[in-house]
C-alpha cells in the first residue's frame, strides 16, 4: 500500500491501527484487564454500603444537579430557594452542626478527589520524551452555598462560591496524548492553595420556574452538563464531553468568567436556558488567571452566548431521562486552522492565520434509564442507564471537529452492593479537515506540528470500564481500565491500555 493510500484509509478510520491485528490485540487486552478489575472488585467488597449512600455528587457539581431536577410538584417551603446539594459525608452531621447550618441557610461542602492511572503498555519507540509510567492527579474543593431568604429574608436569593486546589499530572502525556486526558483533573488550578472557581448570586422566582444567575461563573457547569459524566474518569467524558471546550473560550471547572444565565421551566419536565459569558484570554494559564481572583477586564476579548433546551421525562414514573439540544456563538477572535490572511495555506506562506470573529458549536445530548432492577423505599432504585451524545464545532477554528460518545451505567448490579456502579464508555473524536491539511503541509517541509503533535492528527478513540465501590458513607473507590486508540489522534503512536483508580472522599 502506498503512503498516500494509507493516509486516505486513516482519514476514513480504516487504517490497520484501528481495525488491524494490533488494534484487536490491544482492544482484547483492555477488556480482559477491565473485566478482571470489575469482577474482582465486585466480589472482594461483599459487605453492603451504608443505607442511602448513593449520592455521588462532587463539590462544585451542584449546577448540573439543579438542571437535572425538574421543579417540585408543590410550592417550595419554607424557602423559595432550591434545596442545596447534601451528599453523604464522613462527618455527615457532627454534633448537629450540619443541620443547624442548613436550618440557618448555609450549605458547606468539602471533598477531595484523586485519579491515578498507569500505562501497562509501552510507549512508541523513537520518542525519547515518552516513557511507560504512572501518575496521580487530584484536587480538594470547598463549596459554600447561602440561602439569603433564610438569613436575611431576601426572597428567592442565594449565593454560591466554589474554591479548589489542584496537584499532579495525568499519565496520558507520558505516551504522547494531549487530546483526551486519562484523568479529568489535569490542570487549570494554578498550583496554588486556593483557586477561585465560581462566585455568583442567583434569584429564583415563581416557585422555581425562573432562575437568574450572575457573577463569576463556569459556563459548562450549566450548559452541556450532566452529573452522569463523572461516573467516568477520562477527560473525554468527565467534566463535560471534551469537544464542548475545544477552543478554550468556553469556561469550565476550575475556571470561571463574568457571566449571566437565565433558566426558565415553562413545563414541568422541560426547560430552556440562555447565557452570556465574557470570554477571557488564557483563563486556564498561570500567567493570566493563576488564582482565579483576577477580576479586571484586561484579557476580555469577546462573548459566548449559549442556548440550550431540555426535556426531562420520567417514563412510568420511575425511569428518568434527559434530552438536550443546544448551540453557542463565540465572538472572540480565533485563528483559521488552514488559511492565512490572503486565503492561502498559512503552512506554505508563513503569513499570519486568518482571524474569525464569529464561530459556533452545537450539541445533542441524551441519557435514559432503561430498567429498574428492584425498588427501594428512598426512590433511588438500582437500574441500567444509557447515555449518548453528538457535539459539532466550527471546523474553521477548531481542533476537534466533532465528537460522538455513548455509555452504560449500571447501579446496584449485584444485589449485595445496591449503591455500586459498573460503567462502560466509548468516545470517538474527529479532527478538523483544516488541521489535518495544515499538518500534512508542515510535515512535508520538515517543520514542527502544532498541538504538540508528532504525527498527523485525524481521529481518536477512548474507552473506559470501571466499577465504583462505596466503601462506606462518603467514601468512593473506583478501579478503572482505559483504552486509548490512536493517542493524540495520531496513527503513528501505539495504542495504550491504562489501569488505575479514582477515589472520592466527602468530608462535609
Amino acid at each position: 500500500m502506498s503512503p498516500m493510500a494509507g493516509e486516505r484509509l486513516a482519514m476514513l478510520g480504516l487504517s490497520g491501527r484501528v481495525i488491524g491485528r494490533s488494534g484487536v490485540v490491544v482492544l482484547g487486552s483492555f477488556f480482559r484487564w477491565g473485566l478482571i478489575v470489575a469482577s474482582v472488585t465486585g466480589l472482594v467488597w461483599s459487605e453492603p454500603a451504608a443505607a442511602n449512600d448513593d449520592d455521588d455528587e462532587e463539590t462544585g457539581s451542584e449546577p448540573s444537579y439543579q438542571i437535572n431536577d425538574p421543579f417540585p410538584d408543590r410550592p417550595m417551603r419554607p424557602t423559595t430557594v432550591p434545596e442545596f446539594g447534601q451528599p453523604k459525608a464522613i462527618f455527615y452531621n457532627p454534633y448537629g452542626l450540619t443541620d443547624w447550618l442548613r436550618r440557618h441557610g448555609i450549605g458547606l461542602l468539602f471533598d477531595t478527589t484523586n485519579e491515578y492511572t498507569g500505562a501497562v503498555t509501552p510507549p512508541t519507540r523513537g520518542f525519547p520524551e515518552y516513557r511507560q509510567g504512572s501518575s496521580n492527579a487530584g484536587q480538594y474543593a470547598v463549596s459554600l452555598n447561602m440561602d439569603w431568604e433564610r438569613i436575611a429574608h431576601v426572597k428567592g436569593f442565594a449565593t454560591h462560591m466554589v474554591v479548589t486546589g489542584r496537584y499532579g499530572t495525568p499519565a496520558n502525556r507520558m505516551f504522547g496524548d494531549w487530546l483526551n486526558h486519562s484523568s479529568e483533573i489535569y490542570g487549570g488550578g494554578g498550583n496554588v492553595v486556593v483557586h477561585l472557581v465560581m462566585a455568583y448570586g442567583e434569584e429564583t422566582l415563581y416557585d422555581g420556574k425562573l432562575a437568574i444567575a450572575a457573577g463569576r461563573m463556569a459556563e459548562l457547569s450549566d450548559f452541556v452538563a450532566s452529573p452522569l459524566y463523572c461516573t467516568f474518569q477520562n477527560n473525554a467524558m468527565c467534566g463535560r464531553p471534551r469537544a464542548a471546550a475545544d477552543t478554550g473560550y468556553a469556561s469550565t471547572f476550575p475556571a470561571g468568567v463574568w457571566g449571566t444565565r437565565v433558566r426558565g421551566r415553562p413545563l414541568h419536565h422541560a426547560y430552556i436556558q440562555f447565557g452570556l459569558y465574557l470570554t477571557e484570554e488564557g483563563i486556564f494559564s498561570y500567567a493570566m488567571n493563576r488564582t482565579g481572583f483576577k477580576f479586571n477586564s484586561a484579557y476580555i476579548n469577546g462573548v459566548r452566548m449559549p442556548l440550550e433546551m431540555g426535556w426531562e421525562p420520567k417514563i412510568g414514573g420511575t425511569l428518568a431521562g434527559h434530552y438536550k439540544i443546544g448551540a453557542a456563538l463565540t465572538t472572540a477572535p480565533q485563528p483559521d486552522s488552514f488559511e492565512d490572511i490572503t486565503g492561502r495555506p498559512y503552512a506554505l506562506t508563513g503569513l499570519p492565520q486568518r482571524q474569525h470573529r464569529a464561530s459556533y458549536n452545537a450539541w445533542v445530548l441524551m441519557d435514559q434509564k432503561f430498567v429498574t432492577y428492584r425498588h427501594r423505599p428512598d426512590n433511588k432504585d438500582p437500574g441500567l442507564t444509557g447515555l449518548w451524545g453528538f457535539l459539532y464545532n466550527d471546523k474553521r477554528v477548531s481542533l476537534r471537529n466533532w465528537q460522538v460518545f455513548a455509555g452504560l451505567i449500571s447501579r446496584g448490579t449485584f444485589r449485595g452492593r445496591p449503591d455500586d456502579t459498573l460503567a462502560l464508555a466509548f468516545s470517538y473524536t474527529a479532527m478538523s479537515p483544516g488541521v489535518q491539511r495544515s499538518q500534512e503541509l508542515l510535515r512535508a517541509q520538515g517543520k514542527a506540528l502544532p498541538n504538540r503533535a508528532t504525527g498527523i492528527q485525524r481521529h481518536a478513540v477512548v474507552m473506559e470500564l470501571n466499577y465504583g465501590v462505596h466503601l462506606f458513607r462518603g467514601v468512593l473507590f473506583q478501579p478503572v481500565a482505559e483504552l486509548f486508540m490512536r493517542p493524540n489522534g495520531q496513527g503513528n503512536l501505539r495504542d495504550a491500555v491504562l489501569l488505575g483508580f479514582k477515589s472520592h472522599v466527602e468530608f462535609l
